[in-house]
């Protein structure tokens, strides 16, 4: 048991990053579509409104799957986030930016500070999305380490072909998952343009991130993650066919199985590798080297199994509360206090 532990929390954090880039992938794009779509305040709201909610609990993905690495893989977490450093801290930034802008677009009194928090909202998600990709494909592909697992190089090191790659998947990704949540989710302007979007051009979106997994897997050369990147090409390629038809559920299933497939499949193929090195395969970190002790990962395993049945319950109840369309209908018109 002890010796699989690791094992299983390397799986358990790839899970974690897969509800991450499921659930708050459709949050980034509906911040990226305001500006990028949306041409008036009634749609704008309508397109915040389908992210109300739960975009704050989506969130909860990403910091409950960097405190897992820094409790299961202390020395995964520690030269990971202090070789991209730069990059973390332009996340945090972004993430800051599209939550203070959610919180104060409602507040504004004038149509330019509605703008200014709209493009705040935008550029965060923007930011959000791409820095978290980059980071996640420098996972996968590697940094600099030397053999005491610290970064070589200097503070823009990391920023490669590879991690430029990673972050436009994420974001091509995010805004392809935006379009099919609100085929989901709304009426009118904003159904049917996710329906022309996603049967035009879901290919596109999706190729970024497919090629990223390719790259990765033709490295490895294992069966299960070659079987698994096939499953998730038949996933994309059903869901961009349940576009086509209007099949608005099923093309939402369709990219899920596709991004789950993905991910697994680039888990899969770098392990037992959490992050490898550039400078030499000797010192990449694995999940024996990188891993906290067997006392630890079993109290966070009892831990896990308690908790996380319930936040699953919770976020499931939370889509079913707000599982009704919102149309440009249900928004009410602003109005503002002026201050006397």
């Amino acid at each position: 048991m002890a010796e699989t532990l690791p094992t299983v929390w390397f799986a358990l954090i790839a899970v974690l990053w897969l509800g991450y880039l499921l659930l708050e992938g459709f949050d980034l794009g509906v911040g990226m579509l305001m500006r990028l779509w949306a041409r008036d305040e009634r749609s704008r709201r309508q397109l915040l409104n389908t992210i109300g909610p739960v975009w704050d609990g989506n969130e909860v993905w990403l910091i409950t799957a960097a405190g897992a690495t820094f409790a299961a893989f202390p020395h995964w977490y520690a030269s990971l986030f202090s070789a991209l450093y730069l990059p973390l801290m332009l996340t945090l930034v972004g993430l800051i930016l599209r939550a203070v802008a959610i919180e104060y677009r409602g507040k504004a009194i004038t149509d330019s500070g509605r703008a200014a928090w709209d493009a705040c909202l935008a550029v965060g998600s923007l930011l959000a999305a791409f820095t978290v990709g980059a980071m996640l494909a420098l996972t996968t592909t590697g940094l600099p380490l030397d053999a005491n697992g610290d970064r070589v190089g200097g503070s823009f090191v990391w920023l490669t072909p590879y991690a430029l790659l990673g972050g436009v998947a994420v974001v091509l990704f995010a805004i392809a998952q935006a379009w099919a949540f609100l085929g989901l989710k709304t009426e009118g302007a904003a159904r049917e343009a996710a329906g022309r979007v996603l049967g035009r051009w879901l290919p596109l979106l999706l190729a970024p991130l497919a090629v990223w997994v390719l790259i990765v897997v033709a490295r490895g050369g294992a069966v299960l993650p070659w079987v698994l990147t096939v499953l998730a090409v038949v996933a994309a390629a059903a869901a961009w066919r349940w576009a086509r038809a209007g099949r608005e559920g099923l093309t939402f299933a369709g990219m899920t199985g596709f991004l789950a497939c993905g991910v697994a499949a680039l888990f899969t193929a770098v392990y037992p590798v959490v992050l490898p090195s550039t400078v030499d395969p000797a010192y990449s970190l694995t999940v024996e080297n990188a891993s906290s002790g067997t006392y630890t990962l079993t109290v966070m395993v009892w831990v896990t199994v308690v908790f996380v049945p319930i936040v699953l319950a919770y976020t499931a109840w939370s889509y079913w509360q707000f599982r009704r369309r919102i149309a440009v209908t249900h928004i009410p018109t602003a109005h503002a206090v002026r201050p006397v």
